[in-house]
């Protein structure tokens, strides 16, 4: 018998792809390529006529007129009436996504005490929130609270659902498989799959702050190029290259949480380490310190955090960090520590014009990046 070889991983997950109309797609991709192109041009302008359409993405008036259509049949986009003015010749109609043709549910697991999950349109607006409490679940029956909570959502859907999008600690592959978290005790979990045979949705699953750097870029006031540093129960970062989220070759791009910073110890972690980024950084542990030694807790933080990312920024050129979390502990001290010490570490030229600050977002940022996802994924609207 032949043994089948499994399909390589993509190299970007659905969700990341990001389009760039200077880029000729291929034939067999073009029709899905300018039709995404299309909505992501009115969810980024807005209304607009279908010559604007053909100006702005640059396709022929031919090709616009018969998307539009496609879109109208298919009620994602709606007329709007004609565009008041007294231009000569007939005034044209205006175009714009429904943004209540279809709902999004998107689902955080970030919060390993609480799974919530949300309602949202298509421009990102949450309509309805759930919460579930975990009581400190792990393996199957934290997977069993995930598909619960995500179900309470659907069921909440008034219209039909473009699907599900799912922000979850851990190392997550490009298929949706989670592959360790060891909070929640899952190991090689293949989650999307889990969820979408249980709810039978669509379903997309990125690590909670790729799904967070989503939600700041699409919603927030995110750049093309961002790093977002997650600071929750644990530490992660989400990286946008030329809107691009990178994964890296295993899945585990982001992964600093647990990355030991400096040589004189630190506090211990749950790793058995001592003085990793998590252990100075993740929310329970920095009240803690916080408790004890006061604001000077909070600067030997924000110390720890320009520590670990100064080699991590050189070596990327991004420009611009936003840091998600409790604003009351990253908010002063702490963000004025780690932008101090970041800067000391690095060439002027290199951070000269590399912009710092707290995310936009506040904290349903997973559950709106989860709902981002879906909308990347699905529509190609970024």
């Amino acid at each position: 018998m032949t043994k089948l070889t499994p399909a390589p991983l993509p190299a970007v997950p659905t969700w990341g792809r990001t389009l760039d109309p200077s880029t000729k797609a291929l034939p067999s991709q073009a029709r899905g390529h300018n039709r995404s192109l299309v909505l992501q041009t009115l969810a980024v302008h807005g209304t607009l006529s279908r010559a604007d359409l053909a100006r702005k993405t640059g396709l022929t008036r031919v090709t616009v007129s018969d998307l539009v259509a496609e879109l109208l049949d298919s009620a994602l986009v709606i007329e709007r009436g004609q565009r008041p003015g007294s231009r000569p010749g007939k005034p044209a109609t205006l175009l714009e996504i429904d943004k209540d043709a279809q709902h999004i549910v998107g689902v955080d697991l970030s919060d390993l005490t609480t799974f919530r999950s949300c309602l949202v349109d298509l421009e990102g607006t949450v309509l309805a929130e759930h919460e579930l409490a975990t009581d400190g679940a792990t393996g199957r029956e934290a997977a069993r609270l995930a598909v619960e909570v995500a179900a309470v959502a659907v069921r909440s859907a008034t219209v039909p659902l473009l699907g599900i999008g799912v922000g979850t600690p851990g190392i997550v592959d490009s298929r949706g498989t989670v592959l360790t978290a060891p909070n929640l005790g899952w190991s090689d979990l293949p989650l999307q799959r889990l969820i979408a045979d249980e709810l039978h949705a669509t379903v997309h699953v990125a690590n909670d702050a790729n799904a967070a750097v989503m939600a700041e870029r699409r919603l927030g006031e995110g750049s093309a190029d961002l790093m977002l540093i997650r600071i929750g129960g644990g530490v992660g970062a989400g990286v946008l290259v030329n809107g691009v989220p990178r994964l890296g070759a295993h899945s585990a791009a982001g992964e600093i949480g647990h990355v030991v910073v400096g040589t004189d110890g630190g506090p211990p972690c749950a790793c058995g380490r001592s003085g990793c980024l998590e252990a100075w950084l993740a929310v329970p542990n920095l009240r803690r310190l916080l408790d004890s030694d006061g604001t000077r807790a909070l600067v030997e933080a924000g110390r720890r955090l320009g520590i670990a990312l100064a080699p991590v920024v050189a070596t990327l050129d991004v420009s611009e960090i936003a840091l998600s979390g409790p604003r009351d502990l990253l908010d002063g001290p702490f963000l004025e520590a780690a932008v101090h010490t970041l800067r000391q570490r690095m060439l002027a030229a290199s951070h000269e014009h590399l912009r710092i600050r707290l995310a936009s977002l506040s904290d349903d940022i997973v559950l709106r990046g989860a709902a981002a996802i879906v909308l990347a994924a699905e529509l190609g609207v970024t």
